[in-house]
């Protein structure tokens, strides 16, 4: 998260960090993405930036989380505890999740616009090939609601049964304000 957020610093694509770091473009997305880095492409990195290579080397923690996938993540769950978070880890927190939204934004995007592309091809064709029968409309109606299941997930509607609708509902059984 820290390359990327370095990248987006200085206003460059992965293609632009990828060719002035003399690595390949799959590389950066890989490294963005979480994946360990070597440390030839940590020192090219480093260079680009004009940062010393140990600030974007993370030391592997031996934490509970580093050993088991299944285990929370100890400032989510301080911050679920209402115990005080550290600033620097809230704010990375923020920030990764923020990225991450931004990957599934990206993500829905592109799926909006295949789909439009598609579905403009294939009516085409279906009114050129066969105008009285209207399949295309299947298409349309099934790959529209996959659409719209990836954008409940992307944009999540917090009206809908979330945060806001849950304190409000607590909130009328109490027959006072949460404090």
């Amino acid at each position: 998260m820290l390359i990327q957020k370095m990248r987006l610093q200085h206003g460059w694509s992965q293609q632009q960090l990828a060719e002035a770091s003399g690595l390949s473009t799959r590389t950066v997305q890989r490294i963005e993405s979480g994946h360990p880095a070597s440390t030839e492409s940590l020192k090219s990195l480093a260079a680009v930036f004009g940062v010393e290579w140990s600030t974007l080397n993370p030391e592997p923690a031996m934490t509970a989380q580093a050993t088991h996938p299944d285990f929370p993540d100890v400032a989510a769950v301080r911050a679920d505890l209402g115990a005080p978070v550290n600033l620097a880890v809230r704010t990375e927190r923020e920030e990764r999740d923020a990225f991450a939204h931004v990957r599934r934004l990206r993500g829905f995007y592109l799926h909006l616009s295949k789909y439009v592309m598609v579905v403009s091809l294939l009516v085409v064709v279906n009114l050129v090939t066969s105008p009285h029968r209207l399949w295309v409309l299947w298409v349309i109606a099934g790959w529209g609601v996959g659409l719209l299941f990836h954008a409940s997930r992307v944009f999540r509607p917090d009206w809908l049964l979330g945060a806001a609708w849950e304190r409000a509902q607590v909130e009328k059984r109490l027959g006072r304000p949460l404090s």
